[in-house]
C-alpha cells in the first residue's frame, strides 16, 4: 500500500518484548464513526487474542497521518483485564478516539441559503499492526442526504448510517481509503482561544471569568447577508449558521453575567437544577461560516463545593475544559489565582498540559497573588475532567487585609484629628505673607493701568469719529472742539497714571511686568502724537477746501503708522493680562 502512517503507542500493560508483538491477533473489531457534529468520534470494539507462546502486557495502536495530527483524546474501556494476557487468552476492549478539524467543507464557500456539505476521509479497514480476522465499519451521518461515498461490494446506506463490511482475514497495516461527501449543518463552533481565570477567595467564593474568541469553522459565507431572509425563512436561509450556544456550568453557579466589548448582552437564558446550571448564550448576530465573535462570561461558585483539605494541604478540585457544548478549543488557558500567601503550590491534570506560574496584583496586595497557569491545545468535551491544584495557606493570612483596612482607617482618622487641631494660617509677619500682599497690590495696580489705557483707546476712537463726522458734515468748528476735549482728557489720564507707574517701577514684585508697562506707555504717547498730527492735517485740508483724494494722500503714511501702533498696543495689553 502506498500510504504513510503514524504510530501512536498506548500502554494497556507495562511490559512487552518486541518479539511478542506479532503474536497478538485481533479476532474481531467493530468500528462506529460518529459524524453528526464537527467533532469526529470513532468507537472501536476489539477482541484481542494472544496466539503466541508468551504472555503479553501491552497493545499497540496505529493511526494514519491525516488522523494522528488531529487526534484530541483517547479513552479505553476493557473487560476482564488481567495483569498479562496469557497464551490462548482473549481480551475485550472498547477504545474511543476523538478527532478535531477532520471534516473538510466542500464546497469551501456557500451562500446564506445553501446547506453545508462536508468531506470525510478514512479507511474501510481498521489500521493495525496486527492481523485482523473479522471487522466491520459503521458511519453515522446527521441525516440521509449523502452526495457521494466510496462503494465496495459489501457497502450499503441505510437511513442515515453507512455500513462497510464485514471484511475477513486482513494482514497487518491493511488500508483501503474511503471518502464520504454529506450534508452537516451542525454548529461548527471553534473557540480559537479561551482564557479561564479561576480566582479563589477564602472568604467563601470562587470567581470564574472566561474570555472567548469564537469562529464558525465550517464553509465560508460568500455574498451579502440578508437579515430579512434570515428572520423570515430560518428553515431555509442560514441553515449552517448558529445563533445560540449552550454552556453547562457547575450547580449552584450564581451572579452570572455575559458581555462583550460594547457592554452587557441581555439575550441569554438560564436554567438550573441540583445537578447543573444551563446557560444559553445568544451572540448579537448569527454566526456564519468564517465569521468571528468575542465575548466574556463570568459567574461565582461556592468555594466549599470545590476546595478540600488533605494531608495539611488545601486541594482545589474543579473541571478543566470548555463549558460550551460540542465546542472545539484550539487553545485553552486556565489560570488559577490563589490567595496571597499561598505556598508549596503544585497542579495535577488527567492529561498533559503546559504548566507555568505568574503573579497577579489586586487590591490590598503586597507581594501579589500566585497564579498557576495550565495551557493545552486541541481541547474537546472529553477533556471536561477534574484537575487539582495543591497548596498550603495559613488562616492567619486571612486577617491581613482586614488589619490593613483597619490600620488605614485609623491613620486617616488620626490625620483628620491632627488637621482639625492645627493652625494652618500663614503668619502676617512672615516673608511669604508680605510677599503675597505686595503681589496682590501689584496686580491691583496693573488692573487700574489697564483700565486707563482702555480709556485712552476710547478717546482715540472719539477723535477718529470726529474726522468721519467732518467728512460727512464739513463742520470744522465741531471737529476742533472734539480735538480740544480729547487733549484735555489725555492730560487728565496721564496725570492719573503717573503715581501708578512710579509704584510699579519701584516695586520688586513688578520687575517682570514693568518692561511691558514701560513699552506700552511709550507706544501710547507716540500714538497720541500721530493721531493729533493726523487730526490737524485733515482739518487744515478741509479749511483749504482740498479734495478728498488729496486729503487721503496727505494722511496715508500717518494712517499706516497709527494702525501699526494700535496693533502693538493691543498685543502689549494681552501680554500684560496673561502675566
Amino acid at each position: 500500500m502506498g500510504f504513510r502512517f503514524a504510530l501512536l503507542l498506548f500502554f494497556v500493560f507495562s511490559l512487552l518484548s518486541s518479539s511478542a508483538r506479532s503474536d497478538l491477533v485481533i479476532s474481531r473489531v467493530d468500528r462506529q464513526i460518529d459524524l453528526t457534529s464537527h467533532i469526529v468520534r470513532v468507537l472501536s470494539s476489539l477482541k484481542i487474542e494472544n496466539a503466541g507462546p508468551d504472555a503479553v502486557s501491552e497493545v499497540l495502536f496505529a493511526f494514519p497521518n491525516m488522523q494522528a495530527k488531529n487526534l484530541a483524546a483517547i479513552k479505553t474501556f476493557y473487560i476482564a483485564l488481567p495483569k498479562s494476557l496469557e497464551k490462548g487468552k482473549t481480551l475485550n476492549m472498547d477504545m474511543l478516539a476523538v478527532f478535531t478539524h477532520s471534516l473538510t467543507p466542500f464546497p469551501e464557500e456557500i451562500t446564506q441559503a445553501d446547506a453545508q456539505l462536508l468531506v470525510y476521509q478514512d479507511s474501510a479497514y481498521y489500521l493495525s499492526p496486527y492481523a485482523v480476522k473479522v471487522q466491520s465499519l459503521g458511519i453515522r451521518l446527521p441525516n440521509g442526504r449523502v452526495e457521494s461515498y466510496t462503494k465496495y461490494p459489501n457497502t450499503k446506506l441505510v437511513d442515515s448510517e453507512l455500513k462497510y463490511g464485514p471484511f475477513e482475514s486482513l494482514p497487518p497495516f491493511s488500508y483501503s481509503p474511503i471518502i464520504v461527501h454529506f450534508e452537516n449543518n451542525h454548529p461548527f463552533a471553534v473557540v480559537q482561544e479561551l482564557t479561564r481565570e479561576i480566582e479563589i477567595s477564602h472568604w467563601g467564593n470562587a470567581q470564574i471569568t472566561e474570555h472567548y474568541t469564537i469562529v464558525h469553522g465550517g464553509a465560508r459565507t460568500k455574498g451579502g447577508f440578508s437579515r430579512i431572509d434570515y428572520q423570515m425563512r430560518t428553515n431555509i436561509r442560514g441553515t449552517s449558521s448558529f445563533s445560540l450556544l449552550t454552556a453547562l456550568l457547575p450547580p449552584r453557579a450564581h451572579s452570572i453575567y455575559y458581555r462583550d466589548e460594547i457592554g452587557n448582552i441581555s439575550t441569554s437564558t438560564l436554567w438550573a437544577d441540583s445537578r447543573k446550571t444551563q446557560f444559553g448564550i445568544q451572540p448579537r448576530f448569527p454566526i456564519f461560516g468564517g465569521w468571528r465573535t468575542t465575548f466574556t462570561i463570568g459567574y461565582s461558585l461556592p468555594l466549599q463545593d470545590f476546595l478540600f483539605e488533605s494531608d495539611g494541604k488545601r486541594v482545589l478540585n474543579i473541571t478543566y475544559g470548555c463549558p460550551i457544548q460540542e465546542a472545539v478549543v484550539d487553545k485553552l488557558i486556565v489560570k488559577v489565582v490563589l490567595p496571597e500567601g499561598s505556598k508549596d503550590i503544585s497542579a495535577s491534570a488527567p492529561f498533559h498540559t503546559k504548566q507555568s506560574e505568574e503573579v497577579k496584583y489586586s487590591h490590598l496586595d503586597i507581594v501579589g497573588r500566585p497564579v498557576v497557569v495550565l495551557e493545552k491545545t486541541n481541547v474537546v468535551p472529553e477533556h471536561n475532567l477534574y484537575f487539582q491544584v495543591f497548596y498550603r495557606f495559613s488562616n492567619l493570612s486571612l486577617l491581613r487585609e482586614p488589619l490593613m483596612l483597619a490600620t488605614g482607617f485609623f491613620l486617616l482618622f488620626v490625620a483628620c484629628i491632627v488637621y482639625m487641631h492645627t493652625d494652618m494660617a500663614i503668619s502676617k509677619t512672615s516673608a511669604s505673607y508680605l510677599a503675597k500682599l505686595q503681589w496682590d497690590e501689584v496686580q491691583a495696580t496693573v488692573q487700574r493701568v489697564q483700565n486707563i489705557f482702555d480709556q485712552y483707546l476710547k478717546v482715540h476712537d472719539k477723535l477718529e469719529s470726529s474726522l468721519r463726522d467732518l467728512s460727512r458734515t464739513g463742520d470744522v468748528q465741531s471737529c476742533k472742539a472734539a480735538r480740544k476735549a480729547a487733549d484735555t482728557q489725555f492730560k487728565e489720564l496721564t496725570k492719573e497714571l503717573k503715581p501708578m507707574l512710579t509704584f510699579l517701577q519701584s516695586s520688586p514684585q513688578a520687575s517682570q511686568i514693568w518692561p511691558k508697562i514701560e513699552e506700552l506707555v511709550a507706544k501710547e504717547r507716540e500714538m497720541q502724537e500721530k493721531l493729533m498730527q493726523k487730526h490737524s492735517t485733515v482739518v487744515e485740508c478741509f479749511e483749504k477746501k482740498l479734495g478728498g483724494r488729496e486729503v487721503e494722500n496727505r494722511v496715508a503714511s500717518l494712517q499706516q503708522k497709527l494702525a501699526a501702533l494700535r496693533q502693538e498696543v493691543d498685543n502689549l495689553l494681552e501680554v500684560i493680562n496673561e502675566i
